[in-house]
């Protein structure tokens, strides 16, 4: 994946698969201390600590579709070439916490991408799921904060799908996210 906004994706995906109520999406976007951080966090299945240890490895996966999970390992390797990290928590029945963080300036490290675009298609591709999406632009000066809560969102619309013309097209405003990158 040649994005970061890819790898929350396919994070996101997993937190779904995990059986996750609620997945929180966090961006950390800090002019400051030159680091770009990112998270996802659920409330799905969780892993038990042998599961944990074993996820960062490629020949590793829990899908029975192919014999390989690269997704996590691929990130932690990029942030790792980036002079960042990754570190995952998770408790069997309360869910997971995966942060991943960049040396913003790097110039290995990968675009951020279509942040908005990702958080639409996880909306609307998984209306079910409570999500919560955050972006956060600190600079010397000001710091911009971004959250959408899908919640009230839903409330109002109430059977109307999120699929829908109309609500798609608030939907693209209201997710907008101005990406300095």
């Amino acid at each position: 994946m040649r994005e970061i906004a890819l790898h929350l994706l396919d994070l996101a995906e997993n937190s779904v698969s995990a059986g996750a109520q609620m997945v929180t999406i966090s961006v950390c976007d800090d002019l400051i201390t030159d680091r770009l951080v990112a998270s996802v966090e659920d409330d799905g299945r969780g892993m038990d600590a042998e599961t944990l240890r074993k996820v960062t490895d490629p020949f590793y996966t829990s899908r029975t579709t192919r014999k390989v999970g690269l997704g996590i390992p691929l990130l932690k390797g990029a942030a790792e070439g980036c002079n960042g990290g990754l570190s995952i928590s998770s408790q069997v029945g309360a869910g997971t916490r995966l942060e991943v963080s960049f040396q913003r300036s790097h110039i290995d490290r990968m675009p951020l991408g279509d942040l908005s675009g990702t958080f639409l298609g996880l909306l609307v591709g998984h209306p079910d799921t409570h999500w919560v999406f955050r972006y956060t632009l600190r600079g010397k000066q000001t710091e911009e904060s971004f959250e959408f809560d899908d919640a009230p969102v839903k409330e109002i619309l109430q059977d109307l799908p999120l699929s829908h013309p109309d609500v798609l097209t608030y939907l693209r405003e209201a997710l907008y996210i101005k990406i300095l990158d």
